[in-house]
């Protein structure tokens, strides 16, 4: 009966792992930088890293003689804007929300593969964004697209069934979760909670393109890593 009191045996509830706590450090250490830092270092922040769909209609460049800048400059936001937040409270509520579906996602895939999902959902994210507001200035900032996808990531780690190794994409778990974030979405959108007439911070679309790519995308890096995990014969 000792064995059912084993201490090793118990884990704490949340263990943060190192790549989740140095991605939470980036997304810190990125506001601290634009809020404490000189104004023109927090104008150049949201210039280059805030997401802006106009940029990329080369009919409104064009109207308004703005250079599109380098591929550089122009691939930047997709991945930029999750660095940057509206304040505190916008920084404070996407952490909170990354910390258990990251932490279970960085547990799953490891730190590389796991960094790697966060960004393509992030890009991900941008990319719906652009697509369905194509040609808008209103910039778009905030983790939340990526942190999306690590829910989406997680529900199929969570929400499996006896000898599953991740629940299938079209079992009724993951379309009832998808249909309940959908609608939480949509209700946020039509409302407009976290928006104004300078910047967007909730963005629903994008929400939905990263949920979806880490629905999608939880697959192949789970089979990745457990191909690079399998033992290999002498």
């Amino acid at each position: 009966m000792a064995f059912f009191h084993n201490p090793q045996a118990r884990q704490p509830f949340l263990r943060i792992p190192v790549a989740l706590t140095l991605l939470l450090a980036a997304l810190i250490a990125a506001h601290a930088l634009r809020v404490f830092g000189p104004a023109w270092l927090s104008n150049a922040i949201l210039t280059n890293c805030a997401l802006v769909p106009a940029r990329y209609d080369p009919a409104w460049l064009a109207a308004h003689a703005v250079d599109a800048g380098s591929w550089i400059e122009q691939a930047l936001p997709f991945v930029g804007y999750a660095f940057v937040h509206a304040n505190w409270e916008h920084l404070g509520l996407n952490c909170i929300w990354l910390l258990p579906f990251g932490t279970a996602v960085a547990r799953r895939l490891g730190p590389t593969l796991f960094l790697l999902l966060f960004l393509i959902c992030a890009i991900a994210g941008a990319a719906l964004h652009i697509a369905v507001y194509w040609g808008s200035e209103s910039p778009v900032i905030g983790a939340s697209a990526a942190v999306s996808g690590m829910m989406g990531a997680a529900f199929r780690m969570m929400l499996t069934e006896p000898g599953e190794a991740l629940a299938p994409l079209l079992s009724r778990r993951i379309l009832i979760w998808s249909v309940v974030w959908l609608g939480m979405n949509l209700v946020a959108g039509v409302l407009g909670l976290g928006t104004d007439q300078r910047v967007q911070i909730v963005a629903w679309e994008a929400h939905m393109g990263g949920y979806f790519a880490g629905l999608l995308l939880i697959g192949p890096l789970d089979a990745l890593r457990r191909r690079h995990n399998a033992p290999t014969a002498a």
